[in-house]
């Protein structure tokens, strides 16, 4: 009989907040490359909207992570985030032009700007030891709605042949019920306001996280939009297959990809709990690297199959570990803001990294998996750098 203690009702909570937002911001995620490219967008397109996505969001991540310290309040900012979200998935359906879909998207990631360090602060705040444990189910579950969300954008293309444009509403419909296990979310009071002044300095860290954020961010330079591997899949399948069905295979390697996210999210998290998390990442990071050159230099169903499993346990091995590792050196009054400056040097570093992509994707789509390559391996190089002349 297993002694594992249950993890705490928050982190349950959250964690099936996120499963269901998921199920429906990944029944849209598959499509959105077809989407944009159907309204006229080409890399460039994607490059900017990926890049904007991301760094829109990584932008507020520090000053609503600075908020919630502050207020000593999280609750009202993951409501405000999810809440936000929700309206502009439904207005993204209504796009014409692929710049509709530029200004939109970026304005749904304005929600997660504001929910997503609160969110990973209260998740530490009520992790207790385990945070790696904590953080690894929670990315499990976000993974898991992931998968069942990109099936269901398969079934919803593929079988029942509906239009991209009906998707996205029908998503938007689904993000609703994500609001629900809010309700019974608990945080501690904190009495008085925290005094505290909003500062971006890296240099106001301690550190060992100063050190780390900076490799997360080379990292982040490599770590372009999932949406140029779905695009490389199908324009490489599109060669010998009819383009419906170029289409729809893409979004099952998508769903393979989330699989691998979510099967290995907390095995590896709970490995960083263990062992040295700073090798795991830097070992995540190489991972990257290798898949990425397996998508600049091969090609095929079946390779493509592997590619999308590894480029799913990738990310298993860092996102949880790299948010974990930041809770745990980071000092209790200031966590959410260290969260937030690890977020907004990622979402900083995440325009030009799409920019560069999308630039380079314009020449030949391999030479943007061949930047994201090298500039991976870097990034690993630069942490295992770190773990030689900083003390642990």
């Amino acid at each position: 009989m297993s002694n594992k203690k249950k993890l705490p009702l928050n982190i349950r909570l959250l964690g099936w907040v996120s499963f269901l937002n998921d199920l429906s911001s990944e029944m849209i995620m598959p499509i959105l490359p077809m989407f944009i490219t159907a309204l006229g967008g080409g890399g460039a397109a994607i490059g900017l909207i990926g890049g904007l996505r991301d760094s829109v969001a990584g932008i507020l991540k520090i000053l609503f992570g600075w908020f919630s310290d502050r207020s000593r309040k999280r609750k009202p900012f993951i409501l405000a985030g999810y809440s936000s979200s929700i309206l502009f998935k439904a207005l993204l359906g209504l796009s014409t032009l692929w710049q509709h879909v530029l200004v939109l998207a970026s304005l749904e990631r304005v929600g997660k700007g504001m929910r997503t360090a609160p969110r990973d602060a209260l998740i530490s705040d009520s992790a207790g030891r385990e945070k790696g444990r904590s953080f690894g189910f929670h990315r499990a579950m976000d993974t898991a709605g992931a998968i069942l969300g990109s099936i269901g954008a398969f079934i919803l293309f593929w079988l029942l042949g509906l239009e991209l444009k009906l998707i996205i509403f029908i998503a938007a419909g689904v993000a609703v019920f994500s609001l629900i296990p809010l309700k019974n979310l608990e945080e501690k009071r904190g009495g008085e306001e925290n005094k505290i002044s909003l500062r971006f300095s890296l240099s106001g860290l301690n550190p060992r996280l100063r050190h780390f954020i900076t490799a997360a961010g080379i990292f982040s330079l490599a770590n372009f939009s999932y949406m140029f591997f779905v695009l490389r899949a199908r324009d490489v399948f599109a060669v010998y297959l009819d383009f419906r069905l170029a289409t729809a295979l893409p979004i099952l390697l998508y769903v393979l990809y989330n699989i691998f996210y979510a099967s290995f999210s907390i095995p590896f998290s709970r490995l960083g709990d263990k062992k040295d998390r700073k090798k795991i990442i830097a070992g995540g990071y190489v991972l990257f690297a290798l898949t990425c050159a397996g998508f600049a230099f091969l090609e095929g169903i079946l390779v493509y199959i592997i590619l999308f499993a590894l480029y799913g346990t990738g990310y298993a091995v860092i996102d949880g570990n790299q948010r974990a590792f930041v809770s745990e050196i980071s000092s209790e009054e200031l966590k959410g803001t260290s969260l937030g400056s690890f977020h907004t040097v990622s979402g900083i570093a995440a325009l030009p990294a799409n920019l560069a992509a999308g630039f380079l994707w314009q020449a030949s789509s391999s030479f943007s998996f061949i930047y994201g390559s090298i500039a991976s391996l870097i990034a690993a190089a630069v942490l295992i750098f770190i773990k030689s002349k900083s003390a642990d």
